[in-house]
């Protein structure tokens, strides 16, 4: 059984591990998975064709918590104990919650001081009791009748004529005062571990295509020698094709991983004569796992040559492997007539397919269809995605219509960087 120390506002862990409000899903998932041995049976719950709409939860059913994370930014936004008797708790390193103590309404009252009056839910048969940043709501059906309490007449949890002995039925951490209208905070310091992060990403572009990307940095910069002094700091880098892996080092620092293309399964597509004939090397990823973001570069000439930006839209081959890019890429719509104007249209993350149609067109050719699965296991229980091809970039849709992924697209210029920051001015 699993020993936790409650922080309200904070946090939910042991001296191990921590799952602290503000945490990104993969971190969160991270931990599930070195601790597999004591954190068993987890299930992930989404939405297969709205998951926008919807909480993405982590349900540790042998420990009876949820972790909810916020469908957008998928970040840890609210930690729901909903089984008390499977996990022991404790508040400032004193339990008010173990198979030896019931977390009763006395003993919460013990434990966590004077608050407010509750608020009692009819249709739920709940008694909500709130602090900042932790509610408890114990369950009233098995009583005799609903608690007389009045608002105006409150002093102290004695006058709320709860019966002595209820028992906490669930507990919720969130930031702020108010659980229905909780917003997942800002990723804590601790949760950066050396890594950088990406607020969003701006896609540069001229008329013609995309030119390269403009990203908006989080890091956990300190003073010199001084961890206490350690605050997030936000840097802009700005990345073209046809830049160096010198270049896209000095801006972005070391991938993740580096990832040699063994074939290339596109290559068949290409209208060039010499598709069949084999590379004497292959081309070569950078990947940046925190950022979403994946850059190719040339075999030959070492230059960036594609722009992979991830969604991690649950329920695609690749989720969690990536942390969500937060992208917007800019269009410009030409309207037709005698007033032809240019129509400033913006793609995000959380556009849908049938939305980027209406703006774009509809492609000329029919969709490839991509088909993941490992080497070692050919099955991909989330089916096929299609790929579709407009403006120099390639969309990865999934078949409840929303964008997997964009592969940007075009050849190295030398001319590009002044080009970009010709349209920066």
């Amino acid at each position: 059984m699993l020993d936790l120390e409650v922080v309200p506002e904070r946090s939910l862990g042991n001296e191990q591990w921590e799952f602290a409000l503000g945490m990104p899903l993969a971190q969160a998932i991270s931990i599930l998975q070195k601790h597999c041995r004591i954190i068993k049976n987890v299930q992930v719950l989404y939405s297969e064709q709205t998951p926008l709409s919807h909480d993405l939860i982590l349900n540790l059913t042998q420990d009876g918590i949820k972790l909810l994370f916020d469908a957008c930014n998928q970040k840890l936004k609210v930690i729901e104990v909903y089984d008390l008797s499977k996990v022991k708790l404790k508040y400032c390193g004193v339990h008010f919650n173990t198979q030896a103590i019931a977390p009763t309404i006395e003993q919460i009252d013990q434990s966590f001081g004077a608050t407010h009056p509750g608020v009692y839910n009819a249709a739920e048969q709940l008694f909500h009791l709130n602090f900042r940043g932790l509610s408890f709501s114990f369950q009233l059906d098995s009583w005799n009748e609903a608690p007389k309490y009045e608002p105006n007449f409150a002093h102290g949890l004695a006058s709320l004529q709860i019966p002595h002995g209820a028992t906490v039925k669930r507990m919720y951490i969130y930031a702020g005062n108010n659980l229905q209208d909780t917003k997942a905070p800002v990723m804590p310091l601790a949760c950066f571990l050396g890594n950088i992060y990406a607020e969003c990403v701006d896609v540069l572009r001229d008329e013609v295509g995309p030119l390269g990307l403009r990203l908006r940095l989080l890091t956990a910069g300190c003073g010199p020698g001084v961890m206490a002094d350690a605050k997030v700091r936000a840097v802009e880098r700005n990345i073209y094709f046809g830049d160096s892996c010198q270049d896209v080092l000095s801006a972005l620092g070391s991938p993740h991983k580096v990832f040699y293309k063994s074939e290339d399964k596109m290559k068949i597509h290409s209208p060039s004569p010499h598709k069949q004939v084999p590379s004497k090397c292959n081309d070569y990823f950078f990947n940046y796992f925190t950022l979403g973001v994946d850059l190719l570069f040339d075999s030959s000439t070492h230059l960036v040559k594609k722009f992979v930006l991830h969604t991690n839209f649950p329920g695609h081959y690749n989720f969690n492997i990536y942390h969500r890019c937060d992208f917007k890429i800019p269009l410009v719509i030409k309207k037709e007539g005698a007033a032809a104007q240019g129509e400033d249209c913006t793609l995000t993350t959380y556009s849908k397919w049938d939305q980027i149609q209406e703006l774009l067109g509809h492609p000329m050719e029919k969709p490839v269809v991509l088909h993941r699965s490992s080497s070692a296991n050919n099955t991909n229980p989330f089916g096929s995605t299609f790929c579709f091809g407009l403006q120099r970039m390639i969309f990865e849709v999934m078949q409840n219509n929303h964008i997997a992924s964009v592969t940007l697209y075009g050849a190295p210029r030398p001319s590009s960087r002044a080009r970009a920051e010709a349209i920066g001015h």
